[in-house]
């Protein structure tokens, strides 16, 4: 008995560690630059503490890219994500076992993308939470588009380097404290044109609470309408 009750932990835990993912690779108007300029974490695993400074840009997230990739102000990037390493098969999903949640990206400006930290401030550039009307999340859409999600740099931002943060929170498990799961990357860019703009930020860790009605929530109740997204407005330009 105790040895099938073990298999079936087993079982549950390699099913929901198959859903986990993380976003991999960068387009920038529309050339695939790859994993180039992505800090990429050492596994698929969740961040799961607000307070931890993994939440800037995930566990062994200060390790520096390969490079940075040159990003025109006003142009559109792609983040894409999925659940393996190199893994580009769209037949599968961007992030699977009914990890419902937001989808959301900053910006932080620094010296130098290369070697920040994450210690800076970071403003949001992209979100998308929930439709009731059709009871899509935002990273169902990551998975209806082959894990990619398209978002528009300010036109008006500063030139210089950023890092760009692209997030997603997994909610399957949200209505016990600590049941988030946050999924992030920061990629390493350098925006070029643009203008004098440098918007006021938060700081990770800071800018969520584990009690936030975004990231301690039931989204399986009957109550259930509504979402918040965690974190500050959009950032309009």
């Amino acid at each position: 008995m105790r040895s099938a009750v073990a298999a079936l932990a087993l079982s549950t835990l390699a099913a929901t560690a198959a859903g986990h993912a993380t976003f991999q690779e960068l387009w920038v108007a529309g050339k695939d630059e790859d994993s180039t300029c992505a800090r990429l974490p050492a596994n698929n695993n969740p961040v799961t503490s607000v307070a931890s400074n993994d939440i800037r840009c995930n566990v062994g997230g200060t390790k520096a890219a390969a490079a940075k990739c040159s990003v025109a102000a006003g142009d559109t990037v792609t983040v894409e994500m999925h659940q393996q390493p190199g893994d580009r098969d769209c037949t599968r999903e961007a992030l699977g076992g009914n990890h419902f949640g937001p989808v959301m990206v900053y910006l932080s400006k620094v010296s130098d993308a290369a070697s920040a930290d994450g210690s800076s401030s970071w403003f949001k550039i992209f979100e998308v939470g929930y439709d009731p009307a059709t009871k899509t999340w935002g990273n169902d859409l990551l998975n209806k588009g082959c894990g990619k999600q398209d978002v528009k740099i300010p036109s008006d931002i500063a030139p210089g380097d950023y890092l760009l943060r692209a997030e997603t929170i997994a909610l399957h498990t949200a209505s016990q404290a600590g049941g988030a799961q946050f999924y992030m990357t920061c990629y390493q860019i350098t925006v070029t044109g643009g203008g004098s703009a440098n918007p006021a930020g938060v700081k990770f860790p800071g800018a969520y609470s584990a009690s936030d009605p975004g990231i301690k929530v039931d989204i399986w109740g009957n109550s259930f309408t509504e979402y918040k997204i965690p974190g500050p407005p959009v950032y309009e330009g």
